[in-house]
């Protein structure tokens, strides 16, 4: 008995009259039900979404698919002004929760057979005050982020106590570069950094922020995008500046200038870290004074990577993140709209040959 090549019944949907269209619209709808009813949502959150859905759908007139950001401002800024500030936040989180359901699950599907990208109508401009949706956060400009590190680098050569500026402005440093969160810069070790695993080495990234609670996630981090030479020119340079622990197994790479009981260096806190940037910060890029986070200095590695032509896949690589949903929320929404709707289209259909190829179906 041979094996049947099965076919993505998806390809084969080409809708030619409105009652067919209006269909899938109502089939898209059913799935999102069922996707909100396996997260555990409870019954009473999901009635009030699809009645917030179908509300906007009777005022558009057209499938939410095809709202537009004008769209949206024309309906939150005129007909439910009047509304109380949380009804309008049901009605914009319920949105924005059913455009991102569309987006993972129907978006190529959709594009074939209207020819839309889909994309939510909510940016950074209308979207509710207060919503308890996760905000896109919009990081500095690479030329911004260049005059930080310039202006720090300055520093570092007159600064009273160079050994901890300068491990400050190495963890930094590495949050723009690779992405690093606070706490897995400050929990690395000596040994952490593995110089000849791959091209150009990698860290091996121990106290990874884990899903739903799971505890740390580990990952191995390449020291790409001028990490190595950063990485490189602080234990060289610096690290001696605390003590001589080379051997010492869980030797941190950036330690405090407190010591342990028996003598050993501690990691240092994340705290010390966040106020040697605020303090650059303020010194060197006070429009962002107050703002710029080393969250934020990971989203706009994220955002880097993607304008440099890393795909999203190897972004959330990079980045230890479990789905791909919560990568596409750390690219600026400015650069996803620079690399143009064909673009992405181009992404999400390689994307979908990818699967085909892996499971053996046709194109």
């Amino acid at each position: 008995m041979g094996l049947t090549v099965v076919r993505d019944l998806r390809d084969a949907r080409q809708p030619t009259t409105a009652e067919e269209l209006e269909r899938f619209e109502t089939d898209a709808l059913a799935g999102f039900i069922l996707a909100r009813a396996a997260a555990s949502t409870a019954d009473s959150t999901i009635s009030n979404d699809i009645g917030d859905l179908q509300q906007i759908r009777d005022w558009f007139g057209r499938p939410l698919w095809e709202m537009e950001p004008p769209d949206a401002d024309a309906y939150f800024g005129r007909e439910v002004r009047h509304l109380a500030p949380t009804t309008r936040r049901g009605k914009a989180d319920a949105l924005s929760v059913y455009f991102q359901y569309l987006e993972l699950r129907h978006a190529i599907e959709i594009h074939n057979l209207t020819g839309i990208v889909v994309q939510c109508p909510l940016d950074e401009l209308n979207r509710q005050r207060g919503s308890t949706q996760l905000l896109i956060r919009i990081p500095p400009s690479e030329r911004e982020i260049s005059v930080l590190f310039q202006g720090w680098a300055c520093d570092l050569q007159t600064c009273r106590k160079f050994a901890t500026g300068a491990r400050n402005f190495t963890a930094a440093r590495l949050m723009s570069q690779v992405g690093l969160r606070i706490t897995e810069c400050r929990c690395l070790s000596l040994d952490d950094i593995k110089w000849e695993v791959g091209r150009f080495g990698k860290v091996h990234v121990r106290y990874g922020k884990g899903s739903r609670g799971a505890g740390p996630k580990q990952r191995l981090v390449p020291l790409i995008n001028g990490a190595r030479a950063t990485v490189q020119w602080y234990v060289e340079d610096v690290r001696g500046h605390f003590d001589d622990e080379w051997s010492r197994p869980g030797a941190p790479l950036m330690p405090s200038e407190r010591r342990n009981a028996d003598g050993t260096s501690k990691y240092v806190s994340s705290q010390s870290l966040r106020d040697g940037l605020n303090e650059a910060v303020e010194r060197h890029l006070p429009s962002w004074a107050g703002r710029l986070t080393p969250h934020v200095l990971r989203h706009f590695c994220a955002s880097q990577m993607y304008s440099a032509g890393m795909d999203l896949l190897a972004i959330q690589e990079l980045l230890g993140h479990s789905w791909i949903a919560t990568t596409m929320r750390y690219v600026n929404p400015r650069e996803l709209h620079q690399a143009g709707e064909k673009l992405q289209v181009a992404w999400s259909m390689r994307e979908v040959e990818r699967v085909r190829r892996v499971y053996g179906l046709a194109s």
